[in-house]
């Protein structure tokens, strides 16, 4: 079902973008070019829209529908996918026209635009999991929708943008969470601990607080804090008692010690440990060393043994064979 709706997409965009090369009529006047693009809007022909639109503008910057068609781009763009060019369009209206009457539908395309910059085609048909992305477009679309609300609390668009800052708040959320569990399966248990403790300061409200509790517990056991450990738990146990990690009133660790083990500790149950050594390992070198000192030492004893006891005399006093060996290190 999803390879049809991509196929019928792509056929769909292919004849769009043939249809789209068409070349507008330089004479037509201002009127019937603002109609024309109304009529690719009635059909959802947006790319065509887009076309028209921006002919308008570029033709008639001061005439009667020059602010309405920059309106009506922004929402083509949106409408045909092209998210950035609607954001850059709707920063423009706003950055020309501050003081328009409809400046707060300027502000819920851009939103809308943002909230769609990362979902695209794809990931309206495929189940790709939004939490696990970047959030750096939900972060803005969330933005754009707070202004909105902000400034234009009465706005007919304010009750749309508030529902979707309720759905992105959630998302970020869980993304957070997302994160701190990725850093408690690593080891890195100062990180997982920063992100619990900022779901809770930051996401009061959303489902994800418990996670955050859930991710402080787990993080202050294994950093040893277990007094802050049973603070954390404390609080989840009493305002999230059906969470996961909360079984039969304990506490059920996410990411369990065996779990870190190599998949050959775990296979062979702990017989063969696969993990490397944390002692510091002997270099080549060191062993070349370590077998010439040996090979010198056998050659020392066996001319020793010979019963050569030559004396050399000297000034000096002679040398044991321990001290030539070392270069007069061990006299």
């Amino acid at each position: 079902m999803h390879v049809k709706s991509l196929l019928l997409i792509a056929s769909f965009a292919l004849i769009t973008a043939c249809s789209s090369n068409k070349v507008i009529d330089e004479n037509l006047s201002e009127t019937e070019l603002y109609q024309l693009a109304q009529t690719d809007l009635d059909k959802e022909n947006y790319s065509s829209a887009v076309k028209k639109l921006k002919a308008l503008e570029t033709r008639y910057p001061f005439g009667r529908y020059a602010e309405q068609s920059q309106l009506e781009l922004i929402y083509a763009q949106y409408k045909s996918g092209n998210t950035t060019e609607a954001m850059a369009s709707a920063d423009r209206f706003m950055r020309l026209h501050p003081q328009h009457k409809d400046i707060d539908y300027a502000y819920y395309l851009k939103g809308l635009a943002a909230f769609e910059q990362d979902r695209g085609i794809v990931a309206r048909f495929l189940p790709l999991d939004m939490t696990k992305r970047d959030p750096g477009s939900a972060r803005n679309s969330y933005n754009q929708f707070a202004q909105l609300t902000a400034r234009y609390p009465h706005s007919r668009y304010a009750p749309d943008a508030k529902q979707r800052m309720i759905y992105l708040r959630n998302l970020l959320s869980y993304y957070e969470a997302n994160v701190g569990y990725y850093y408690l399966r690593r080891n890195a248990y100062v990180a997982s601990l920063n992100r619990g403790t900022y779901i809770v300061e930051n996401y009061q409200g959303t489902p994800s607080v418990a996670d955050g509790l859930a991710l402080m517990t787990e993080s202050y056991r294994h950093l040893g804090l277990n007094d802050l450990a049973e603070v954390s738990l404390k609080t989840l146990m009493t305002n999230y008692p059906d969470h996961p990690s909360v079984v039969k009133g304990e506490f059920k660790a996410r990411i369990k010690e065996e779990d870190r083990r190599n998949w050959l500790s775990r296979m062979t149950l702990g017989v063969i440990d696969g993990t490397e050594s944390k002692r510091p390992q002997m270099s080549q070198a060191d062993k070349d060393m370590i077998n010439q000192y040996k090979d010198a030492v056998e050659n020392l004893s066996k001319e020793l043994n010979q019963g050569e006891e030559q004396t050399i005399q000297t000034e000096k006093p002679s040398r044991t064979w321990k001290s030539r060996l070392t270069f007069g290190i061990w006299e």
